[in-house]
């Protein structure tokens, strides 16, 4: 089993090809979006990740990755499409029951199907399994079927493929067995082998447990602005306990990942899922409570402009998929509140109001707000910043900027969750 088709070729599905070409198999990734082929047969990058255009490039001389929008006949197939929700909060299956689809012409007797995406549990039963049954072959003893959830942070993708712990589930031993075959090739951390519908609520459950986390640290934010208190101050120090880990708040939760599965569990089991549900509304509302702290705070100003600097989902990440600055601009909008954007890491135009500059968006504002913790706003001289605007206001959602440097230039430094020092 030496050579791999993969379908999808996103923030997991591209870097997944490039790893496999890198420990030997030879592989081809598939992609329906044809500017996103045209630009990887160009060797050019459609996403921002570390160390991913040179290894790409590396393996496509060396002949061991190809790209089209079609698959090709191959001894596994690996299925890493998006898996969105809809507007009623349910989840959007298409392009898994696509992807699958796409490859029965090519499934031959003998071969691996893995699915990566993260999904709702029984997909891999209730979905894919009776497409595949359209090839005529017996799946487990003639065609062999695994899920593999990914769990790396973008950013970090190429560290964490290698060094994470790895789940892998077979609708049948067999399967598992030949999936976790598959990925030994390159994982260094432990595989932990299941069966398929476990895997697919082990990926679920963690990113669910993480959106609570954060939920109840947005709760926490919003508690000790009423109490005067520094949230972060107060949660580090609680987390100095052994056994607490509570997570950051912030403006809000994005990502394809946590702002979406805990969604798939509330969907399948709607009365035994409340908690997961208010954690969900919680973290919803965060960017509608940053507005109303932003217009509450600029309310004695007529027409105030406002620079919001971090589009992306979180730091140093060109990703924007669910981005609380999407939902921030949205509620902005409806207040009739005047705004621009800027991220150093998303060049290309892809909102109203974006900027190419951090000139343009500072130009007459009266304040400046962090919506993303990128490293390059940590370095930002507020004594630079301070001449562009109208007036000298910081409001500081993700506690990325050093309060005192900023207070010393004569800004009017505020953070979410903190009214200790007001």
């Amino acid at each position: 089993m030496s050579k791999i088709c993969v379908i999808g070729l996103g923030y997991i599905g591209l870097p997944t090809s490039i790893m496999f070409a890198k420990h030997g198999y030879e592989v081809h990734g598939m992609d329906v979006n044809e500017n996103v082929i045209a630009m990887l047969q160009q060797k050019k990058l459609h996403i921002e990740e570390p160390g991913l255009l040179y290894s790409m490039i590396e393996a496509m001389d060396e002949g061991k990755l190809t790209v089209s929008t079609e698959p090709v006949k191959a001894d596994i197939f690996v299925i890493a499409v998006p898996t969105p929700i809809t507007d009623d909060k349910r989840a959007n299956l298409e392009y898994v029951r696509e992807g699958t689809k796409s490859i029965v012409p090519y499934v031959k007797k003998g071969d691996l199907v893995i699915l990566e995406s993260t999904v709702p549990p029984r997909t891999v039963e209730d979905v894919m399994r009776p497409i595949l049954k359209e090839t005529n072959l017996v799946l487990g003893e003639e065609l062999y079927l695994a899920h593999s959830p990914e769990r790396v942070i973008p950013g970090n993708i190429i560290n964490e493929l290698q060094s994470n712990d790895r789940i892998v589930g077979g609708i049948d031993e067999t399967s598992g067995r030949l999936a976790k075959k598959l990925y030994e090739s390159f994982v260094q951390g432990t595989i932990h082998l299941t069966d398929a519908t476990t895997a697919e609520m082990v990926k679920v459950i963690e990113n669910t447990f993480r959106d609570i986390n954060i939920a109840f640290a947005n709760e926490l934010a919003v508690i000790s602005e009423a109490l005067g208190v520094n949230v972060w101050e107060a949660i580090k120090l609680a987390n100095y306990h052994p056994r607490v880990n509570i997570h950051k708040p912030g403006p809000g939760v994005g990502g394809h990942c946590i702002a979406i599965d805990p969604w798939f569990l509330a969907e399948m089991q709607p009365e035994e899922s409340k908690m997961i549900q208010l954690a969900r509304v919680k973290n919803d509302a965060m960017p509608m409570y940053t507005v109303d702290r932003i217009n509450d705070i600029l309310k004695e100003y007529d027409d105030p402009k406002v620079a919001l600097l971090g589009l992306s989902f979180k730091g140093n990440v060109d990703d924007m998929r669910e981005s609380p600055a999407l939902k921030v601009m949205e509620h902005m909008n409806d207040m009739n509140l005047s705004y621009k954007i800027f991220d150093p890491h998303i060049k290309d135009i892809r909102v109203p109001h974006q900027t190419e500059t951090l000139d343009e968006a500072l130009e007459q504002a009266d304040m400046a707000v962090i919506l993303t913790d990128h490293y390059q706003f940590s370095e930002y001289k507020p004594s630079e910043v301070g001449k562009a605007m109208c007036n000298k206001i910081v409001f500081d959602t993700k506690n990325c900027l050093d309060e005192m440097k900023w207070r010393q230039e004569g800004f009017d430094f505020i953070r979410l969750g903190d009214t200790k020092n007001r």
